[in-house]
């Protein structure tokens, strides 16, 4: 059976149009698992021992079950097809672990943990992060492999991770150890947002995020504003004037290093072909704060930020009249992969003592594990050929983001495994990922198992880079 480009997608939308997407996403979304919660390794171990194999039983792949190297974390589900040594392996990243459900939370009483269908946004915690987005991957190999007749052309392993939500914890670790096994030519995960309903998108890697505190302790008590005010050095104020000395008065950075040198030729063109959609009750960006001379998507996808996460001096549910003896505030760094994160805290140290803040702490903070920044050059030949798939298939370019504006662990691929990372993801902004009613629109679900099941099937056909 030789079968056809067209074909193949055909039977993915029918996945989706007949039920069958829907039945099997609400076998995903039942389990609970929220990698945020001490107890949460059980639902974590069932959806990588129970619910994936019995989802991809029938499927032809082996399958196992990998154990975290970080103890108490979970583990990590690996299902391998290898048709021929000689033919391309594409490493397939989804994650199973979801963020708390907040049940009880959700408007008009709805289950985080059912799925619950309204119009076209099915809501259910996980059916976009990142539940719904894997099993489109998995859903469009099983189209294509029924379409050619039980074979997909290509080797094929999905990675299923279950503590994305917290950083990835022991991820790199095991990449490390199972680094033959996980080899591939290039990696394609499923995952985020995109910046349009209405055209499809690819994203080739991540921002960086680095956080730490930054504190004044100039003495263990608080003393009596009255009698100390005006004589004692207030912290405060010290923290203050250390804060601005990092940005100017417009949010422009200051710290010397934090900055790209410039944006690669690539990166700057891909961020310039960008569409963007307006989405109701988002806010709207601040032309005049940051880096002068940058569009807002040049701020976002090339360039670094800085945020005040949280700021405190003294007690400011029950002010005392005092001078206080500590000012703490945490600091968040975000940056692209032209500025090394392990730079960020050095490059700070060095400026704050050369303006004259030599009492400033910087203490770095975990509040989880934050990933490192990474980028798949936009010239990558697996770019191009992606890119090509997927307009093939809506007879529209996508939108090429050089890298997510948020945190996914591409830098433990690049890294580790030496793969092209590709994010191809099936959201968009207003889906409530995180919070209460998150929700899945059924169009872009539907697409995207159309989307992958073309690229499935050029990979399939030899329309690669180097290996044919």
């Amino acid at each position: 059976m030789a079968g056809t480009r067209a074909g193949a997608i055909a039977r993915a939308e029918r996945c989706f149009d007949e039920g069958a997407y829907l039945e099997r996403l609400r076998a995903l979304v039942a389990v609970p698992t929220e990698s945020q919660l001490p107890d949460s390794e059980p639902a974590l171990r069932r959806y990588c021992e129970e619910t994936l194999p019995a989802l991809m039983r029938d499927m032809a792949f082996d399958q196992v079950v990998l154990e975290n190297p970080k103890k108490g974390r979970g583990p990590v589900f690996v299902a391998t097809r290898i048709e021929d040594p000689s033919l391309p392996t594409v490493l397939v990243y989804g994650h199973g672990d979801v963020v708390r459900g907040l049940k009880g939370k959700w408007s008009d009483g709805m289950d985080p943990w059912a799925v619950t269908v309204r119009g076209d946004k099915w809501y259910g915690r996980g059916t976009v992060d990142n539940k719904g987005q894997h099993l489109i991957a998995i859903e469009a190999l099983r189209a294509v492999m029924a379409e050619r007749g039980g074979r997909l052309g290509f080797n094929a392993k999905v990675l299923v991770e279950t503590g994305e939500e917290q950083g990835s914890p022991g991820l790199r670790g095991l990449l490390q150890a199972e680094k033959d096994r996980l080899a591939a030519d290039v990696f394609i995960g499923l995952d985020g947002p995109r910046q349009t309903t209405f055209m499809p998108e690819m994203k080739l890697g991540a921002r960086g995020g680095v956080a730490f505190d930054l504190r004044v302790h100039l003495r263990d008590h608080a003393h009596h504003s009255g009698h100390w005010g005006g004589v004692l050095t207030d912290p405060g104020f010290v923290l203050a004037h250390a804060l601005a000395s990092i940005t100017d008065r417009n949010g422009r950075i200051q710290v010397e290093g934090w900055t790209p040198a410039a944006m690669p030729p690539s990166v700057k063109r891909a961020i310039g072909e960008l569409v963007f959609e307006d989405i109701p009750g988002l806010p709207e960006g601040d032309p005049a704060w940051g880096e002068p001379g940058l569009t807002k998507a040049e701020k976002i996808f090339g360039w670094t930020s800085v945020i005040v996460l949280a700021q405190i001096t003294g007690h400011p549910d029950a002010p005392t009249n005092a001078v206080q003896g500590e000012a703490r505030a945490r600091l968040q760094v975000r940056h692209c992969a032209d500025v090394p994160g392990d730079s960020i805290v050095p490059a700070l140290r060095r400026h704050l003592d050369a303006k004259g803040f030599p009492e400033v702490e910087i203490i770095p903070v975990m509040e989880r594990d934050m990933f490192g920044a990474s980028r798949t050059d936009p010239d990558d030949p697996w770019v191009g050929m992606v890119a090509g798939s997927m307009a093939r298939t809506t007879n529209r370019a996508p939108n090429i983001v050089p890298n997510s504006s948020g945190s996914n662990p591409s830098d433990m691929f690049l890294e580790e495994l030496g793969t092209p990372v590709i994010w191809i993801p099936n959201s968009y902004a207003g889906c409530n990922q995180h919070g209460p009613d998150e929700h899945a629109l059924a169009p872009l679900l539907r697409e995207g198992l159309g989307l992958m099941a073309g690229i499935w099937w050029d990979i399939g056909e030899g329309r690669v880079p180097g290996k044919r």
